[in-house]
């Protein structure tokens, strides 16, 4: 009989007294192991005990946090505003490339052939400044392939410009 247990999520419930129970293992968890689950790549789900509300994305926020609090965090201050300014309107957008850049960087890894987190870490370690010229210069054409688009129609400048660079004011001069 095939075990169908890979393909079913494993089910964690979270009681009133904020613990989390694995049904799987019948066992309590901590935020730790559900850190562990994640980097096993053990799908999960986890419910509230008693209404069935699904608080995966609210478990795995608290998992972000409690690793940001120790070592060195990812987010910065500055980051963090950044994020939280692009609720709204542009959200999606954020989110996107947000979940396309973790998935190429999940994707090198895993052609790299890196076997654990620790060889990761330190080639990445020992990349970094590479790493970082080249995210520094992604970014910086993202930016400028973004304001050439908003340039080129005008969306935000409410003037747009004419070809030398200087802005037009509307009434031909």
């Amino acid at each position: 009989m095939p075990d169908n247990s890979r393909n079913t999520p494993r089910l964690i419930k979270k009681y009133p007294n904020r613990r989390l129970y694995d049904t799987h293992t019948s066992s309590h968890l901590t935020l730790a192991d559900i850190r562990q689950l994640v980097v096993d790549k053990v799908s999960f789900q986890v419910v509230d005990a008693k209404s069935g509300e699904d608080l995966t994305r609210s478990i795995l926020l608290q998992v972000i946090l409690e690793a940001e609090s120790g070592g060195e965090p990812i987010f910065t201050s500055e980051m963090l505003m950044g994020i939280i300014q692009f609720y709204g309107p542009y959200q999606g957008v954020l989110g996107s490339y947000l979940d396309k850049s973790i998935q190429t960087v999940i994707d090198i890894q895993s052609q790299t052939g890196a076997q654990s987190s620790e060889a990761w870490s330190t080639f990445m370690h020992q990349q970094a400044p590479v790493m970082k010229d080249l995210m520094r210069q992604y970014v910086d054409q993202s930016k400028a392939l973004y304001l050439n688009t908003q340039n080129m129609f005008g969306l935000f400048t409410g003037k747009p410009e004419s070809e030398n660079g200087t802005k037009k004011n509307g009434d031909g001069e």
